[in-house]
């Protein structure tokens, strides 16, 4: 198995909880980590929009991803939600382990 993890920014943390723990009840993710609000500035239909957000990080395996970020889309409610996976070039295998049990 080959771990990823994968990106997303959420409106608030209530958002983010709720997203994150909708993915782990369908084993799409073993886990998410919501980490404290950021600052983001970006364009959005034509204008420089500055907002917090709240960032999470979705561990999960590369055979679950497409169907986790088409999960975390369905839920989202921006209508282009940022959602990026990042490969895990090394890790324990006892981590990869407990994520494998985690999403049978």
């Amino acid at each position: 198995m080959t771990v990823c993890t994968v990106y997303a920014v959420f409106a608030d943390a209530e958002e983010a909880l709720r997203i994150g723990r909708a993915m782990i009840e369908q084993r799409l993710a073993a886990c998410i980590n919501v980490l404290a609000p950021c600052s983001s500035i970006y364009w959005w239909e034509g204008a420089i929009v500055q907002s917090n957000e709240a960032p999470a990080l979705f561990k999960t395996s590369t055979d679950r991803v497409d169907a986790l970020i088409a999960g975390i889309a369905e839920l989202h409610s921006y209508e282009v939600p940022a959602i990026v996976t990042w490969p895990v070039d090394r890790l324990p295998a006892s981590f990869g382990d407990w994520v494998e049990s985690s999403l049978r």
